[in-house]
């Protein structure tokens, strides 16, 4: 076994010496180039993905219609001034769920947590369906956010930590691909029950909304709910994260996944030999609460705060039109089947970005897409404001802005994960990624108000804004790409 020397280490106060054997299974993990699970786990984690997005954005085209039959005295024209109550509520459950939730991932392991998270967002789905009025609709988005915050949060801890050192931005992208489709579905189906039929590309000539049809808003969520129950059903598949067995203690099960896993990953080639230099010879114990992991640590400290706001900043332009653009864009005299179908056809530049993204996101250093992304939303921003009533022109634009308000989000997921210890890990990204939430409903409820007073491009570009100040930030960050978890975050 080539480099296999103990290094010669004390064990700090505050520390334990890592056995030997767990040692050998981390550095076993660590040679592994390629995915080494069952290439369907990849489809399974990617469901639970799919339907998170499709819960994010399928109330941009649909919230309209909602608003219409919950709140009374709602027009299309006004619905954006009810939008930022609903939004906000969910995303103060993103911060519930994942505060609460997420550190028991770092407790009780990734695998129970993702069934759990995954059945807490399914029934508030159902229960969003099911809502008789505005109040109740607002108490299912809470229940819904709550556990989507705690779901995104593990998902990528379990994707960094099972995917090959030189690939976690890779699969994290591969995965957000199904996020793209979701997002796809979620506005499409909008535009479909929840619209009007109209000319092409007015709108959309088979939609199916009326007078005899104005509950396809419900549709919706009923279906988001049949998507969590797929989500949970399948999840009982995967394996545990052998990373986190290991922080556990739990050698003997993390030997049989690892056995596992170099069992596949052989099929593809001959395995290189472990490094056992490369892995520390103790670890901090940990805390009882992983809080205290982190917050008695200076440097995850600095990390934290770092991360935070700039997904809060992030987050402020990110949920303008994510959940938001359709009613801009009626705010700012688009008709609703019009601006819904924009919206729709934006969501083929997320889909592209994330295939595209899946090939070319290890090239950069993650915190260079940040500025990539802001800038192909800008680009698209103007191309919206300049085209006038050029509708072609307005799609294309519309798909630079979705593409460029989401390609730098998977590289930053791997970024964030990669940032925290494998005893934190999942709690470390709840508190940047998930509480950051927190900006996209304060974006709205700041910027709604201010749009229909601006121009187009003034309201794009406002919008957009906060993801160029995300920027700057993000350069602050560490250099993390194609280094072992270990040494990035002891």
């Amino acid at each position: 076994m080539s480099g296999d020397s103990t290094p010669s280490e004390t064990v700090l106060p505050g520390s334990k010496r890592l056995p030997e054997e767990a040692r050998a299974i981390i550095a076993r993990l660590d040679r592994l180039q390629v995915w080494a699970l069952s290439p369907a786990f990849i489809a399974i984690i990617g469901l639970g993905f799919l339907f998170t997005f499709y819960d994010i954005f399928d109330i941009n085209v649909s919230f309209i219609q909602t608003c219409i039959g919950l709140v009374k005295g709602c027009t299309p024209e006004t619905a954006l001034n009810s939008l930022a109550l609903p939004v906000i509520l969910n995303l103060a459950g993103y911060v519930v769920g994942t505060l609460v939730l997420s550190p028991l991932a770092d407790r009780i392991g990734r695998r129970n947590m993702l069934l759990i998270t995954m059945l807490i967002t399914g029934l508030g789905s159902l229960y969003t369906a099911l809502s008789p009025d505005i109040v109740n609709f607002n108490i299912s988005r809470i229940i819904t956010g709550i556990g989507i915050g705690a779901d995104l949060a593990i998902v990528n801890t379990y994707i960094n930590e099972v995917s090959p050192r030189r690939s976690r931005a890779r699969f994290t992208t591969v995965i957000f691909i199904m996020s793209a489709l979701g997002a796809f579905f979620g506005i499409w189906l909008g535009l479909l029950l929840t619209t009007e039929a109209a000319p092409w590309p007015q709108g959309l000539p088979f939609a199916i909304a009326g007078a005899s049809f104005s509950n396809g808003w419900r549709w919706m969520y009923g279906i988001g709910a049949l998507l969590a129950v797929i989500a949970i059903l399948l999840r009982f598949q995967l394996p545990e994260s052998a990373r986190w067995l290991i922080s556990r203690d739990r050698l003997q099960d993390a030997e049989v996944v690892v056995q596992s896993m170099e069992t596949r990953a052989a099929r593809r080639g001959a395995l290189a030999e472990p490094v056992l230099s490369e892995v520390p010879t103790s670890v901090p114990i940990s805390a009882k609460v992983p809080y205290r992991d982190l917050f008695t640590n200076a440097l995850y400290v600095r990390r934290m705060i770092l991360l935070f706001i700039m997904w809060f900043i992030a987050y402020i332009t990110v949920y303008a039109y994510a959940t938001g653009f359709t009613s801009v864009l009626v705010s700012l005299h688009y008709s609703p089947p019009e601006a819904g179908v924009i919206a729709a056809v934006g969501t083929i530049g997320f889909v592209a970005e994330a295939v595209i993204m899946s090939f070319i996101v290890e090239k950069l250093e993650r915190r260079y897409w940040l500025p990539i992304g802001a800038a192909v939303t800008l680009i698209g921003a103007f191309v919206v404001a300049l085209a006038g009533t050029n509708l072609g022109i307005v799609f294309i634009g519309a798909m630079l802005i979705f593409a460029g308000f989401n390609l730098w989000v998977s590289p930053s997921y791997a970024l964030t994960a990669e940032s925290f210890p494998t005893r934190a890990r999942t709690t470390g990204f709840a508190l940047v990624d998930g509480v950051g939430h927190v900006g996209g409903g304060v974006g709205i409820l700041v910027i709604a108000p201010i749009i229909p007073q601006l121009s187009v491009l003034g309201a794009l570009l406002l919008i957009s804004s906060f993801l160029v100040i995300a920027a700057i930030l993000a350069q602050f960050t560490r250099h993390t790409r194609n280094r072992p978890l270990d040494q990035v975050s002891p």
